[in-house]
């Protein structure tokens, strides 16, 4: 209230897709009255550019524009991004210790399940192991899974270990299980790790610079320019296919293109 330079509070969350270009504007009004119709506040200015810009500069100031495009006093706009996904992997080795005999001519031929309880107290299966012939002190193969799927990214949920003894007929045998949470696991053992998997906002924000460049093969087996089948066919009224392809991508990676 009552500033000239205001830091706001409210964050806005957006999907992020490189492969688009998404526009967005930012318009500033001076609040005079309680009605939540712009018309009747003063308009400040505004600034528009994509969302690749923003999170291509990390934290970016521009100046503020009136509706025609004229510099709207001294105002300017700073605006920063932030990636909020989820991006870490869990890798788990898991193995068993004297499981239950369930074969009668055999020993048992144990796999494991995994199971993450929902919001309404159903547990979910997230993952099965392979099945260990003949075994009562099975090592399973070590395997990766998003931490969001395993547990909704959060350490202390509560997750479900199954232990299977596998029949062909489909009726497995029950062995055991056990309740725990990724947080526990850790400090039990060193059979997990925790890693991330960097996405592409990662290398961005983390100073990977992008250069485009475009090559065209303009050998004679792709014809004449002047003959309408041919990729490089000089149009007036609608692109080529290359100027198309051109195009498109440049308006992407435009924003990136250091």
């Amino acid at each position: 209230m009552n500033n000239l330079n205001p830091v706001f509070a409210k964050k806005f969350v957006v999907d992020y897709h490189f492969e688009e270009v998404q526009k967005l504007k930012f318009a500033l009004f001076d609040q005079d009255k309680s009605s939540k119709q712009l018309y009747e506040h003063d308009f400040l200015g505004e600034f528009s550019c994509t969302l690749g810009v923003i999170v291509s500069s990390k934290k970016m100031t521009r100046p503020l524009v009136l509706t025609n495009g004229k510099p709207a006093g001294k105002g300017t706009i700073m605006i920063s991004a932030q990636e909020i996904s989820d991006n870490r992997v869990i890798t788990l080795s898991m193995a068993g210790r004297k499981l239950d005999k369930k074969d009668l001519f055999g020993k048992s031929d144990p796999y494991l399940e995994f199971y993450k309880q929902e919001e309404d107290g159903k547990w979910m299966l997230v993952h099965r192991t392979e099945v260990i012939k003949n075994t009562l002190d099975p090592v399973w193969k070590p395997f990766s899974m998003p931490l969001v799927s395993l547990c909704n990214g959060d350490v202390e949920k509560t997750i479900k270990i199954l232990c299977y003894d596998y029949d062909n007929d489909g009726g497995h045998d029950f062995i055991g299980e056990s309740q725990t949470t990724v947080a526990k696991m850790s400090e039990a053992s060193n059979s997990m790790e925790v890693t991330r998997d960097y996405s592409f906002l990662d290398y961005i924000l983390g100073g990977c610079q992008l250069m485009f460049t475009v090559g065209i093969d303009f050998t004679a087996s792709n014809g004449s320019p002047r003959d309408a089948s041919s990729l490089h066919y000089i149009n007036s009224m609608e692109s080529n296919e290359y100027l198309a392809a051109i195009w498109a991508v440049g308006q992407i990676i435009q924003d990136y293109d250091s």
